[in-house]
């Protein structure tokens, strides 16, 4: 009932605002495209893009917005984790929604589009038709089909063709993993989560037609394209480009991503000194090295065991397929969350037979992490192996050798039962 009266009320709101436009001529129309700048959210730290349809008669424009969702749609939350993402397709007044982005100190620039009548009749019944209840709802793919790669195909229809024959031939410099981390540098944990979860398939060469993905990369591109029109006319695709707004104080877009390896190295190595000095506390018998020390591995498990978690579920449950064939899961698994208890175990027991057992399968497990990491670095010898996964491995190595080659409570088990020997 509730979808029902929606979609009557936007039919109603469509009839009503795109009314004069729908049966505009060409020669008063005039097409662009506007491009909005990262935002708050981490969702809109990529940016955004939408088309702008005027009609000179009426002193209408209306805003044709391809990247519409809301949290409060039905299993709106269920979907996403599953990867089955669903977004829509809108229309309002420009005025109305380019003061939101005002509003939200995001950049705001637009490009006004040099096309014959006809293309803009074109173009502007094909975003209607979009926009229609039965047509405006589709699934979601970060990559493959956004509200950027939407717009860039609009454009390509009013090319002919010409405007993805041109790019989908030439190499970007980039590929979709560097891309991403262009955008999320200044945020050292979505950062590094982001891409954690992201699997070699966002490290395979591309195209500058794949990097269109991004709001910023279709204005880059259609700045300084030409084509051939329908009349056979040489035209310069952007006539004119105006900055509406510049955001003041937020991050920039890195023209080339910084190494992220270095600073998770840097990160670790000073945790793993920290819990190195606890082992060292423990082996001078002194009881709060033992209790941190044991605290200290099961932190890790569990911060490092659910990550892991995550990683197997997006590739085992879910339709995200960035997220697949990613090598992380040979070292960040599940397992992992075996050093909760353990650790507490190891931590709080004062007995010494236990205390052995527990640190032992401590040991065990951190071992296996650690040849879990080897591997994944071995495995790169192939060429079916490429993932670009080196910051994973440098935050995880120096802790998982720290917890993997340390004493396990020897040293009281020797002191228990071989008195005078040394562990």
């Amino acid at each position: 009932m509730i979808m029902a009266k929606k979609v009557i009320f936007f039919t109603i709101f469509l009839t009503a605002v795109c009314g004069t436009v729908l049966f505009a001529q060409g020669e008063n129309l005039t097409i662009k495209a506007a491009v909005m700048g990262p935002g708050d959210e981490l969702y809109f730290w990529w940016g955004h893009i939408a088309l702008i349809v005027e009609d000179s008669d009426s002193g209408r424009s209306y805003f044709f917005d391809y990247g519409l969702f809301s949290f409060e749609a039905d299993n709106f939350f269920f979907n996403f984790a599953m990867g089955r993402l669903w977004y829509s397709c809108g229309v309002s007044l420009s005025e109305i929604s380019l003061n939101v982005y005002k509003r939200t100190n995001r950049d705001i620039v637009i490009y006004t589009l040099d096309l014959p009548p006809e293309t803009r009749v074109k173009v502007r019944n094909f975003a209607v038709i979009n926009v229609l209840p039965e047509n405006m709802y589709y699934q979601y793919h970060h990559f493959k089909d956004n509200c950027s790669t939407r717009i860039r195909d609009i454009i390509d229809l009013a090319t002919d063709g010409q405007f993805k024959e041109q790019f989908a031939k030439t190499q970007s410099r980039f590929t979709l993993r560097q891309q991403v981390r262009r955008h999320t540098w200044f945020s050292p944990l979505a950062d590094w989560f982001l891409n954690f979860l992201m699997g070699q398939v966002i490290d395979t060469p591309i195209t500058v037609w794949d990097d269109m993905f991004l709001p910023s990369e279709v204005g880059k591109r259609i700045e300084d394209f030409s084509y051939t029109d329908v009349n056979g006319i040489e035209r310069k695709l952007v006539s004119s480009i105006e900055t509406v707004n510049r955001a003041e104080g937020r991050h920039k877009v890195l023209d080339v991503p910084r190494k992220q390896w270095p600073r998770e190295l840097a990160f670790s190595l000073v945790l793993s000194a920290i819990f190195g000095f606890f082992f060292f506390m423990q082996a001078k018998k002194i009881r709060s090295g033992v209790v941190l020390a044991g605290i200290s591995m099961s932190l890790c498990g569990l911060f490092f065991g659910m990550a892991g978690t995550l990683l197997y579920f997006l590739n085992i449950f879910t339709n995200h397929d960035y997220t697949f064939q990613n090598a992380n899961m040979l070292f960040y698994s599940p397992l992992l969350l075996a050093a909760v208890p353990l650790g507490i175990g190891y931590a709080l027991t004062k007995k010494a037979e236990k205390f052995f057992i527990y640190g032992a399968l401590l040991r065990l497990l951190w071992i296996i992490t650690v040849l879990g990491i080897f591997l994944s670095m071995i495995i790169k010898l192939f060429p079916w192996f490429y993932q670009q996964n080196l910051t994973d491995q440098m935050l995880m190595l120096p802790l998982a050798l720290t917890f993997a080659f340390q004493p396990v409570g020897l040293r009281r088990v020797v002191d228990k039962y071989l008195p005078g020997r040394k562990a």
